[in-house]
């Protein structure tokens, strides 16, 4: 951070925008983020929603910056230098005040903060993630057959399987290079995987917001910028979601499968955590309905009787 960085203006009303305790990150690529994510944040607001008086001409969609200024109790002048990634030192209150302004959600909380490079009180250091996977997990994955099973790390790439997912996801996880065996790649750049997720529009921004937030920690590790600049390479799709600036925290979810001969499995994502905040996580998709229920009784059956991945199973009930 330069000197003139450093002079800022004071905040007006009660909430001081500097101390002399404030973290800041010294990293001008996560200021820049952190413009970005405030600016998209911003425009995506109704005024009306946060009660801002739509008088007078408005030339840019959702909130201006002295409207988030004003809410946020803080110098516009200040706020526009953050937005701008001018990296303005900034205490954990007046984040909160920010974040308040904009409504953001606990996962964009976090996020605000992360680019920051501000730990609120409560946050845990981060315990290294396993790409390594024991004997005992694969045990768990394989006793949860018929139900399909992944653990995968945060950059969304697979650790283990079980047979039940092959099946549903329609491809030879255990064929592919190391590299490639990335849920969000797959999703990307392999047709037969990709085929098989419905309400693609839903949860391929879903999976590219969780991908983002969950960066924001590793904002310094080569491996998520290599995974990123991948994604980049392979789907302009990709590129143009990432320009949203949205992100998501984990959570539990319906998806919906389409199987070539079974059809529409309707299935309740779980997420059971084998680690801290940001490890690996098991994922266990579990039969919304009965009609799904008797879909992975019968991809059960062909992981039984050692049906290959793509297999065409008799699809007859009962």
């Amino acid at each position: 951070m330069n000197g003139s960085d450093a002079r800022q203006l004071p905040a007006p009303g009660s909430i001081s925008s500097t101390s002399s305790s404030d973290t800041t990150s010294g990293n001008p690529g996560r200021a820049q983020a952190l413009g970005a994510f405030l600016r998209a944040r911003r425009e995506s607001l109704d005024p009306a929603r946060v009660g801002v008086s739509r008088l007078g001409r408005r030339r840019t969609p959702g909130l201006r910056r002295d409207d988030v200024a004003q809410l946020a109790g803080i110098s516009v002048t200040w706020y526009t230098r953050l937005e701008q990634g001018r990296s303005p030192r900034a205490s954990s209150k007046v984040l909160d005040a920010i974040a308040a302004a904009l409504q953001c959600s606990a996962a964009e909380t976090r996020h605000l903060f992360t680019l920051a490079g501000i730990e609120r009180a409560s946050g845990a250091a981060l315990a290294p993630a396993c790409e390594h996977l024991s004997d005992s997990s694969q045990a768990i994955l394989d006793q949860l057959n018929p139900f399909p099973a992944v653990i995968q790390n945060a950059r969304f790439s697979i650790i283990g399987f079980n047979a039940a997912y092959q099946q549903l996801v329609g491809v030879d996880i255990a064929a592919l290079e190391k590299e490639d065996r990335n849920c969000l790649y797959l999703a990307l750049a392999h047709p037969v995987w990709r085929a098989r997720i419905l309400d693609w529009d839903e949860v391929m921004p879903r999976m590219v917001a969780m991908f983002r937030a969950a960066m924001a920690e590793h904002a310094d590790d080569p491996r998520w910028q290599e995974q990123l600049q991948r994604y980049f390479a392979i789907s302009a799709e990709f590129q143009h979601v990432w320009q949203r600036n949205e992100v998501r925290g984990i959570e539990n979810q319906s998806k919906r499968f389409q199987h070539p001969q079974l059809g529409v499995l309707n299935l309740q994502q779980t997420n059971w955590w084998s680690a801290p905040k940001n490890g690996d996580r098991l994922l266990v998709y579990l039969p919304a309905d009965e009609a799904s229920a008797e879909s992975l009784r019968c991809l059960g059956k062909m992981t039984a009787e050692g049906a290959g991945v793509g297999d065409k199973v008799d699809a007859g009930r009962g």
